[in-house]
C-alpha cells in the first residue's frame, strides 16, 4: 500500500454524529470503534469513538475520534480541509451540506477574480472547510 495522507479529526463527545454526518455529505464506508469495544470496559469512555474512518468512492479518506476523559479538546483548530476540483456539481452539493444544518459560511461559494469559485465554511462541528470549484478552461486548482 502506498503512502497516504488524510485528516484526522479530533472531537470532544459527538465523534459518532459529526462521521455520520461526514458520510451523508460524502457517502461511502464508515467503521467506527468505541473505547469500550477496546478494553475500556465501563469506563466513561466507553460509549466514546476511539477510532472511526470513513472511506469514499471518491477516493476521499476521512477519520476522527473523541477525547477521552481527561484530555483537553480544543475545537475546530489551526486546520482547514480543502475540496477542489472541476466537477461543479459534486462539489456545490458538498458545500451545500457541509454549510447548512448549524454550519457558518466564513466566504460565500462564488467566481473569484482568478476565474474559479472559492467559499469558505465552518460545519456544525467546528470543522473549517474550503471548496474550489476549477473555472471553465482551468482544469484542476489547487486548493
Amino acid at each position: 500500500m502506498a503512502s497516504k495522507l488524510n485528516p484526522y479529526i479530533g472531537f470532544a463527545d459527538d465523534a459518532r454524529q459529526a462521521m455520520e454526518f461526514y458520510k451523508d455529505v460524502f457517502g461511502g464506508t464508515l467503521t467506527m470503534s468505541t473505547f469500550g469495544e477496546y478494553g475500556s470496559g465501563d469506563g466513561p469512555d466507553k460509549d466514546k469513538i476511539m477510532h472511526a474512518q470513513l472511506e469514499t468512492d471518491a477516493g476521499f479518506t476521512l477519520m476522527g475520534s473523541d477525547a477521552p476523559e481527561g484530555i483537553e479538546h480544543s475545537k475546530g483548530s489551526a486546520i482547514t480541509i480543502s475540496l477542489s476540483g472541476d466537477d461543479r456539481d459534486e462539489l456545490r452539493g458538498y458545500w451545500d451540506k457541509l454549510s447548512s444544518g448549524g454550519g457558518t459560511v466564513t466566504m460565500p461559494l462564488e467566481k473569484q477574480m482568478w476565474g474559479d469559485e472559492f467559499g469558505m465554511c465552518t460545519d456544525q462541528y467546528g470543522t473549517a472547510w474550503m471548496v474550489n470549484i476549477a473555472g471553465e478552461g482551468q482544469g484542476q486548482s489547487q486548493g
